[in-house]
Parts: structure tokens; sequence; C-alpha cells
């Protein structure tokens, strides 16, 4: 299906990968994403999407020499609730592994700034879950006045890097009651590599709740699929949520973009609804993926089938200018 795809100059952010982008009711499109030293979080913003790139970054807060929040700070995302503002990221030990896993765990820091580009973020501590396994890449959504949590953990009693969960919030760093799991990587294309499901985000429109996540290995394998609830159902019923059973964004060769995923939604400065993601414009990688830092944040607009599917289309090719911009 052809769809009307508004132009950024993509990349929009350089080597800045598990892009997040929220617009405030400022007006101003607020942005985060991991760095490539991993050791820091930043986050800018602008009144344009374009403008993210040119924005001057300011650190919110930095790794620590040891401990458990000294190693590969990952996916931060920026959130506003009830007057304040939230950072979910997830933070390790060390860079080392364990039986291929990381050892990662899921943190919260809250600034009550009017503008978290100020103020003073103090850190909530590690959101608990009934497990202390590998977790990461939460984020977080309100539905008919409650507030809930989507998460990747690694359960130890089932194979594979990471499955999604879903829980609600006591408050904006704890979670309450239930804790289920709503995907776990099971067809092809989202065991390449690695078992993972991760990266959610959460859209709502037409009486639905989507879900998209990532899956597979961070190279170009990697891509987006997608879960869809009714609003009415009990989110945390495991049989309301359905997955897409063919991925729903991945590598596209003809466009010269590869491992799309961790993505955000926003919309454009006319309305219109955005994908950010990151990927790379190149498939070979030498060594460790992880540790390539090409992966650029890029975004382009989606539009709607109608049976109230989001089409997403395929990545877009990098702006004809975008190698002059980088230099």
């Amino acid at each position: 299906m052809e769809i009307n795809q508004k132009e950024y100059h993509n990349p929009i952010v350089w080597q800045r990968a598990d892009p997040w982008v929220y617009k405030h009711s400022d007006n101003y499109y607020y942005f985060t994403a991991s760095v490539p030293e991993y050791d820091r979080i930043e986050i800018r913003r602008s009144l344009t999407l374009q403008g993210l790139g040119e924005a001057q970054p300011v650190v919110a807060w930095r790794k620590y020499e040891s401990g458990p929040l000294s190693a590969n700070i990952w996916a931060p995302e920026l959130h506003y609730i009830e007057g304040k503002w939230y950072i979910y990221f997830a933070a390790a030990r060390t860079t080392e592994t364990k039986e291929g896993l990381f050892d990662h765990r899921m943190y919260v820091l809250e600034n009550d700034s009017a503008n978290p580009l100020e103020g003073h973020w103090v850190e909530k501590g590690q959101v608990r879950t009934k497990w202390e396994s590998f977790a990461l890449d939460a984020t977080t959504f309100e539905h008919r006045g409650a507030r809930y949590y989507v998460w990747a953990q690694k359960d130890p009693d089932i194979e594979g890097n990471s499955n999604l969960y879903i829980s609600r919030m006591s408050n904006p760093w704890t979670l309450a009651g239930e804790q289920t799991m709503i995907s776990t990587p099971e067809y092809p294309w989202e065991v390449i590599g690695f078992k993972v499901n991760e990266g959610a985000a959460v859209l709502k429109r037409g009486g639905r709740i989507f879900i998209s996540y990532s899956a597979s290995a961070t190279d170009h394998h990697y891509c987006m699929g997608l879960l869809q609830a009714d609003e009415n159902a009990d989110l945390l019923d495991p049989a309301s949520w359905t997955k897409s059973a063919e991925p729903v964004f991945q590598t596209s060769e003809e466009n010269g973009q590869y491992g799309p995923g961790h993505n955000s939604f926003t919309v454009s400065e006319d309305g219109e609804d955005v994908i950010v993601y990151h990927d790379r414009n190149y498939k070979d990688i030498s060594g460790d993926p992880l540790y390539d830092p090409n992966r650029h944040t890029r975004a382009q607009t989606f539009t709607w089938s109608k049976d109230g599917m989001p089409i997403f289309g395929k990545p877009v090719p990098d702006a004809s200018d975008a190698a002059a911009m980088k230099d």
C-alpha cells in the first residue's frame, strides 16, 4: 500500500540509539536516547522534530564508578506524570555477561522542575519485579485512571533473553499486583541471533491499545513487531493481547536502512502520526553490533488502514545530503 510520508532529513539525530521523543503541552519535543558511551543520560528539546539534531543536550545524570548503576546505561525514556518528570532507564554493574546476558536492572529518576533540562534529578531507586534478573526497556502509560508499566525481562524458567511484561503501578516507581507476560519470542523473525522481545512503545487509537516492540539481534535482523488489545479488555490478561504474525517494520535493502527498531511515537507539528526509531545505513558491522555507534535516530510519518491498523511502511532513505550534514 502506498502511503504519503512527510519528509524529514534523516537521520534527525546522529549516533543516538533507542530514541524517545515526547511532545509536551509547551509544544516542545523532548528527546533522550542511548549515547554511544553508555555512560550518561542526556535530554534535549526543540520546537520542531527536525531541530532536535541541532539542540544542545543537557546531561541529566551520569553513571557511578562502581555498583549497580555503573555500566551500560541504556534506553532512557522521559515521561511527564502528575506534574513531575520521570526518566526510566536500565543500568548494570558490569559490561561483562553471564550465560550471554547482561546484568541490567530498571531504575527511575524524578524531577519536579517545569523544564526537565533544569532542576534536580532525584534517584527513586530500582523498579522491583518478581525476579532479580536481566530487565530493561521500560515504558509507562495511563489507561482509564490506572497507570501501567511495560518492560522486557528474562524469566529464569523460559529460554531466551527477554519477554514482554505488563503490570499496574502504585506510583511512578513501584509495581503493584499481577505481573503478566504478554509476549515471548516465538516467530522465526523474533529469534535470529537472540530470542528477544524488547523496546516496547504504546499507541492508542480507535478503541485499541497497540504495543510495538523490537525483536532479534541488534544487527540487520532487528525489526519491529506489534501487539494489540481492545481498550475495554483486561490488560493484565495475556489472552487480551494478540500479536502480528509478521514484522511491521524491518530492514529495507532498497532504501539502505538496516535493523530499524526500538521506537517511540509522537505527532508532527501539524498533527500527523510519527514513528521515531533507530537503524543503520549499512549492513556489515565489524565486531559486536552493540558497540557499533552508528545507530542513528530517524523519523517518518505513518498512516492507518481502513480496519484501524497502523501502516508504518518501510524505513525511508536517508536525506541525499546526509553525508554532507555529518561532515
